[in-house]
């Protein structure tokens, strides 16, 4: 799967005398027409691609399979089909390691429009964290006003917010 970008948190100065953990990641893209099914997070004040991290020795497939089920409650995921790698360092704050290298593998899939029960975590819940179907170009303009102006927006915005960009390019 081709790289898409490789992205450095303004914090992370330097890999070389840092301690680094992984974390393998998905993403799902679900598109209807100019609707794409995203996560609004009220805490962040964004909208972010339905995913989350791969259990260890997880497929990748099965687990954007999970993932975008246990969020969204998407039934009938179909046509998947791979997207590209987003890659990026951010400062790690647990004591164990510095950075986090998160890898994130994007596929495009198509699924019912209706959505049943999604089983979100607790902190999901918490965040205020809620999927729908939004048109694509509000979400990137939401997103961009988020990060220019909020001071609620998390570390992952960037990623949301290019990801949305490339899919609406390659919409057009």
């Amino acid at each position: 799967m081709q790289v898409l970008k490789t992205h450095y948190h303004p914090e992370v100065k330097a890999l070389k005398s840092n301690s680094v953990f992984t974390r393998l990641a998905t993403r799902s893209i679900a598109r209807q027409g100019n609707n794409i099914l995203l996560l609004y997070t009220e805490r962040y004040e964004d909208y972010s691609l339905p995913g989350g991290g791969l259990d260890v020795g997880e497929d990748k497939i099965n687990g954007m399979m999970r993932e975008l089920t246990e969020e969204t409650g998407a039934q009938n995921i179909r046509n998947i089909k791979p997207f590209g790698i987003y890659e990026e360092y951010r400062p790690w704050y647990k004591p164990d390691y510095d950075i986090q290298h998160m890898i994130s593998y994007c596929y495009t899939c198509d699924i019912n429009s209706a959505l049943g029960d999604s089983s979100m975590e607790s902190y999901e819940k918490n965040n205020g964290m809620k999927a729908m179907w939004i048109d694509i170009y509000k979400a990137i303009e939401h997103n961009e006003k988020t990060m220019s102006s909020s001071e609620k927006k998390g570390m992952s915005i960037e990623r949301e917010t290019f990801l949305l960009k490339l899919v609406a390019e390659r919409m057009d």
